[in-house]
């Protein structure tokens, strides 16, 4: 058979070059070279604080990012020009990897990947949306690990502020609505702060203990490795305990018999389960140590409560001192609210309303409730 020349196939940015890409064109993907340079480099930044596995990836992550980059300069030819600058999203990014490469930085990558236009835009290849896709997920995982650090201390943490924010400013609003004095306003607020941080940190102490010594009571013990060796081949209760542990039977009696050391090296390895070797590891990592959850919520109710009793410390007083105390304390609970929803990966600034919303209508009925009681004991 005889062989015959194929056409030449050209990819995207060879086809682009034949024709002037428009103003519009030009523009859009210099802005994408910008934001791939910037996201490349934050991947690196952050691979300089990190060893081993976590290293690797970000640094591959880096070099898809090049590749991306490659791409664009390729289709913009001789109207790359001059560097642009990265959109504040993608410096922002940049200064944070930097400077602390935490695991907000993470998570606010993992936005950004998750919003990548280049699924819609007929000039990115197939290829690269797959890759912003697939990176989302790579980002994800390595977030979720610095997530489970936390999360226990920074669950106590958020709970505490938000709690103290809401609380005393709810006290102190309702104190002064039923007509007492400001100073009996401010003790009252110092009075919650102390009595609520106090609280907080004897129950989240109590909480955090018993949670975990709950979850180490459901722990699978390392027993049937030791009394194996001893059973009644005939009356075999080792069946029971992988039962028991959820298995079905055929997979508990073949598990009974690697334990008995029936089986030889061909048997279904699809049955198999791993070897129980004790794990020196956190198991309960996620819900974080008592001392410290204890210590979080207490110190961060405290700074949370003093937030209302501002300020009434610095002399205000009646309408004033309240429209300061809401002032602050929703410039705070927007804080708390936008630092949860980029921990989660989720939008900071309607997480921030949420918690916004909640903080100050508690306050608002405690405020109406306050003038109810007022009236009528007055």
């Amino acid at each position: 058979m005889s062989q015959h020349a194929q056409p030449e196939s050209h990819s995207a940015p060879e086809e682009a070059t034949r024709t002037q890409p428009s103003p519009a064109n030009i523009k859009r993907w210099r802005q994408y070279l910008a934001d791939e340079r910037a996201e490349a480099a934050v991947y690196r930044d952050l691979a300089q604080n990190r060893e081993g596995e976590e290293r690797d990836i970000l640094l591959a992550l880096a070099e898809a990012e090049g590749r991306h980059e490659a791409h664009w300069l390729a289709l913009l030819g001789e109207h790359a020009g001059k560097p642009k600058k990265a959109s504040g999203r993608s410096r922002f990014l940049g200064f944070l990897a930097r400077h602390f490469g935490s695991v907000f930085v993470l998570a606010l990558a993992q936005r950004a990947e998750g919003r990548s236009p280049y699924a819609k835009d007929p000039n990115a290849t197939d290829a690269m949306a797959a890759d912003e896709q697939i990176h989302e997920e790579v980002v994800r995982g390595l977030a979720t690990r610095g997530r489970s650090r936390l999360a226990g201390t920074f669950r106590a943490a958020v709970f505490g502020a938000n709690d103290g924010l809401v609380s005393n400013l709810s006290l102190v609003m309702g104190m002064a609505a039923s007509g007492v004095a400001s100073s009996v306003v401010l003790l009252s607020g110092i009075a919650g702060l102390l009595a609520g941080a106090m609280s907080m940190g004897a129950g989240e102490f109590i909480s955090v203990r018993s949670q975990r010594e709950l979850l180490a009571a459901t722990r699978p013990t390392q027993v049937t490795l030791a009394a194996a060796p001893n059973l009644d081949l005939e009356h075999n209760e080792l069946l029971l305990v992988y039962l028991a542990r959820g298995m079905s039977r055929e997979a508990a009696e073949h598990r009974v018999a690697e334990r008995m050391g029936l089986l030889s090296c061909d048997c279904d390895p699809s049955l198999s389960l791993q070897p129980e070797l004790p794990d020196d590891g956190d198991q309960h990592e996620a819900v974080g140590t008592a001392w410290g959850a204890a210590l979080s919520s207490f110190c961060f109710f405290a700074s949370g409560a003093i937030v209302p009793i501002l300020p009434f410390l610095f002399g205000l007083t009646g309408v004033p001192a309240l429209v300061a105390a809401g002032a602050l304390v929703g410039i705070a609970l927007l804080a708390t609210g936008g630092t949860v929803g980029l921990l989660s990966g989720t939008s900071p600034l309607t997480r921030g309303l949420r918690q916004l919303a909640i903080g100050l209508g508690a306050a608002a009925v405690t405020y109406v409730l306050g003038l109810v009681f007022g009236t009528v004991v007055g």
